[in-house]
């Protein structure tokens, strides 16, 4: 078994805000540990340190909101409520906007479909995250195929709203697979010039980019925060209030409510309508810090930080041989509107990805994801049923995370893995893993390979 080398960074770039476990070591399989390098930011991006700071700061003071006269609960809901106020500034919403809290964008855009209007269709591509599809196949809906480029794909939309009777336009903010971001300021003009309204997923885009709901003309916006590195359980879906406060919410309960009679109710108005049970105070007070924090970054040397890193990893990629970087437009980058955050979609010629992600965390202590990124018909759209890798990145990324990936991928190319790999419970992993997990950390059967983990102190 070979010694893992790496190769020196052609440039230094540090990451741009300190992150919770920035500093995490990885046990390898062939002995010894690393930092962990995580590079799977797009699906669950880590806390940030000033997130969690505030979280222990406000979490003495914890307590049920809106009916508490106690002085911690009088905290909470001012807390809570405030936080709304944070949303609304952080995405440029309209003054009369509401700011719902949800579980995740998932949720939101679920709510979202409880509360259209009876007439009209809504129109999505086939692009989309299966947050912003599954949800309109229940309401009348139309599903239309995105072209080769940007521009084609408004063309293909144009024609559709031609036909009538499309009152929503769904649509990703940034690609969850391939991380392209969309003119989204164009779709809601085009939306719009049809008499409809858009909602944008806005869970990848938000995390990279600064968002003006009023100046792009957004009519729903639904993002989430343990992508938005406060990854304690809440999204939120801002928005125009008609429609919201005409729907029947999706979470019946208590604090939604004007009055309940045994056989009937009466809905309340606003936000509460949509927040059924006690919401998750920390969960929508740490998201709108991450907020507050990324709202404070500068623009320029946010966007450098990223642009940098994609495009070193991108090139150290393109690099190898049999290692092939996917996309889904011809014109994205060079189409107005358009151009790409830390996403990049990846396959190795002759390895399954499942297999990859496995080698590259056994033996370099790097994590990616690997699969279909629900959103199966992108990927068959990619010709890729069966799936591809995903490494994603952000604010606590710097460049040697992106040159150990390079490294590992070359290293595998040249030589293949170091050690053997089974599938086991759908999953390739380790033969004979000898890899520790904390003492605190359940043994999960399935997930260590043909010899399970050991569990250290």
């Amino acid at each position: 078994m070979s010694t893992v080398t790496y190769i020196t960074p052609r440039k230094s770039l540090q990451a741009l805000l300190p992150v919770v476990g920035a500093e995490l070591r990885a046990p390898l399989v062939q002995g010894g540990d690393v930092r962990y390098v995580n590079l799977d930011y797009a699906a669950s991006a880590p806390a940030l340190s000033a997130v969690a700071n505030y979280l222990q700061e406000i979490l003495p003071y914890y307590a049920s909101v809106h009916r508490g006269a106690g002085y911690s609960s009088q905290i909470s809901t001012s807390v809570y409520e405030n936080a709304r106020h944070i949303v609304r500034n952080f995405v440029r919403a309209r003054a009369d906007d509401a700011v719902i809290f949800t579980r995740n964008t998932t949720d939101a855009l679920n709510l979202l479909a409880r509360c259209l209007p009876a007439q009209g269709d809504v129109l999505y591509l086939d692009i989309e995250h299966h947050a912003n599809l599954l949800p309109w196949q229940n309401v009348p809906h139309r599903s239309v195929l995105a072209g080769e480029s940007i521009a084609q794909t408004l063309e293909i939309l144009e024609e559709e709203f031609e036909l009538g009777g499309v009152s929503l336009l769904a649509v990703t903010g940034a690609s969850n697979v391939t991380g392209e971001v969309l003119p989204v300021a164009e779709l809601a003009a085009l939306a719009h010039r049809h008499g409809a309204r858009i909602v944008v997923d806005a869970a990848q885009l938000a995390p990279h980019r600064a968002i003006d709901v009023s100046g792009w003309g957004i009519d729903y916006l639904a993002f989430s925060g343990h992508k938005l590195y406060a990854p304690f359980g809440s999204g939120v879906l801002v928005g125009r209030p008609d429609w919201l406060d005409s729907g029947v919410p999706l979470l019946l309960g208590g604090g939604a409510v004007k009055e309940v009679r045994l056989d009937a109710v009466s809905w309340a108005e606003g936000p509460a309508r949509h927040e059924g049970g006690t919401p998750n105070v920390l969960g929508a007070a740490t998201l709108a810090r991450a907020a507050e924090v990324i709202a404070s970054l500068d623009q320029e040397t946010w966007q450098h930080h990223e642009s940098t890193l994609r495009e070193f990893l991108i090139d150290g990629l393109e690099r190898i041989p049999g290692v092939t970087v996917h996309h889904l437009f011809s014109d994205s980058g060079s189409y107005p509107g358009s151009g790409s955050i830390g996403v990049v979609n990846f396959s190795v010629s002759g390895y399954d990805s499942g297999l990859v992600a496995a080698y590259l965390s056994a033996e370099f202590g790097v994590g990616v994801r690997d699969g279909r990124f629900c959103a199966h018909p992108l990927l068959r759209r990619l010709g890729l049923p069966t799936g591809s890798l995903r490494a994603s990145f952000g604010l606590g990324s710097g460049i040697e995370d992106a040159q150990r990936l390079i490294t590992g991928i070359s290293q595998l190319v040249e030589d293949g893995p170091q050690g053997d790999y089974l599938i086991e419970s759908g999953r390739w992993v380790p033969v004979n893993d000898f890899r520790v997990f904390p003492s605190w950390a359940p043994n999960t059967p399935g997930t260590a390979g043909a010899a399970p983990c050991i569990v250290t102190d």
